[in-house]
């Protein structure tokens, strides 16, 4: 396990800051180092950490999220209104039904296994928007217009969202039918999670002025709740709908609301927590992707792919229709609106390990989506944030 780690490290910060160095989002450095060590090239990733892998890139994603929410503003998102709202489903629905139309049309696989498909890609990237819009929020690009706030809020739901729905067509695959309690619990699980995280917040403020405590133990304290939040998701989850996910990001948004000069102290804090977590994540997100699997894509795939991507642009646009943002930033927008990576990784293979016909096409597809639009909207965000964004 040692051996991994030391390889890890090394070789995915050499990479990335190569990369760096040459004008190119570091994180695909990171990838491409999980995909040359994973089992499906050298494996030399040891087994132990193969097993854990999904909750490391979970506690990394963790990270983001308080990080982001201690970031966050809620009289911004108050402010930036219907936008914001819009964000968090109607580029994924645009998505997923563009998938659903055309997957069996290009692919050749059934209505049922193309939605099931499109939930798989339709949702975007957190890991690699977030710390994106947070890098624009302290460098003021976007702030008049309250971007980065609203692209944050909207991907953190969007992954919710599209969850619920995979979950609802893979069910309906297996003939457990689709019921209208399932989409109520988007709504549900959303304002559980935000409710329990913002009153979380509350008492850990009010715990934090009256107790002093190194700002060390504080983040300790904040990261075992965030733990324990996704802990609580997973435990109702068969009794009552609540974000785990949403409710870390809204206790980091609680305490910079309670307590402003805290939070701008754990913000330095957290950013220091995320050099190593990120790499963790990314390269943890390249080992899963096996290669081998892009034999069976052709050009139909790539198609399939660009499409959904287009289809997703204009659910962005007419999300910002009718607000005052310029035609550059809703490009912007558009642009961030596009990597995939994480949920795509996590959930790519669940549908061949369930027993769905199409399993392998739509991994297949999973794959070629994280390789195309992981490292387009990642440059794409990095290259034209200062030509698209006023500061």
């Amino acid at each position: 396990m040692l051996f991994s780690l030391s390889l890890i490290l090394i070789i995915g910060f050499s990479l990335s800051g190569i990369l760096n160095r040459i004008k190119i989002p570091g994180l695909i450095g990171m990838i491409f180092t999980g995909v040359l060590l994973g089992p499906h090239m050298l494996d030399l990733i040891s087994p132990e950490i193969l097993g854990i892998s999904a909750d490391l890139r979970e506690i990394a994603l963790i990270v983001i999220l308080v990080r982001a929410g201690l970031s966050i503003d809620m009289s911004d998102l108050r402010k930036a209104g219907r936008p914001a709202l819009l964000m968090c489903f109607v580029p994924a629905t645009f998505e997923i039904a563009a998938v659903t139309y055309l997957a069996p049309l290009l692919l050749g696989v059934s209505y049922i296994e193309a939605a099931i498909m499109g939930c798989v890609l339709a949702a975007v990237s957190p890991a690699v928007i977030v710390p994106r819009m947070i890098h624009l929020m302290e460098t003021g690009y976007g702030k008049k217009s309250r971007i980065p706030q609203i692209i944050m809020a909207g991907a953190s739901v969007d992954d919710i969202y599209v969850i619920v729905l995979f979950t609802a067509f893979l069910g309906m695959y297996r003939g457990e039918g689709f019921s209208a309690s399932t989409l109520v619990s988007v709504p549900v699980s959303i304002l559980s999670g935000v409710i329990m995280g913002a009153v979380t917040g509350i008492i850990l403020v009010s715990i934090f002025k009256r107790i002093h405590m190194r700002d060390t133990v504080k983040v300790l304290i904040i990261l075992s709740i965030a733990f324990m939040f996704v802990s609580i998701e997973d435990f109702l989850k068969p009794f009552f709908p609540v974000s785990g996910l949403l409710a870390v990001m809204s206790l980091g948004c609680s305490i910079l609301r309670s307590y402003e000069i805290l939070a701008k102290r754990l913000m330095g804090k957290f950013s220091k927590i995320w050099v190593g977590a990120e790499i963790l994540l990314f390269v943890l997100v390249g080992a899963q992707v096996d290669i081998s699997y892009l034999a069976g894509a052709g050009i139909s795939s790539v198609l399939l792919i660009l499409a959904a991507l287009s289809l997703r642009i204009i659910g962005v646009s007419l999300s910002l229709a009718g607000t005052s943002l310029s035609l550059k930033e809703r490009l912007f927008c558009s642009i961030a609106y596009i990597p995939k990576a994480t949920v795509q990784a996590a959930i790519g293979a669940v549908p061949l390990s369930a027993g769905v016909g199409a399993g392998n096409t739509i991994l297949t597809v999973a794959v070629l989506a994280i390789i195309i639009s992981a490292p387009v909207g990642a440059i794409g965000i990095d290259r034209t944030y200062k030509k698209l964004l006023s500061q």
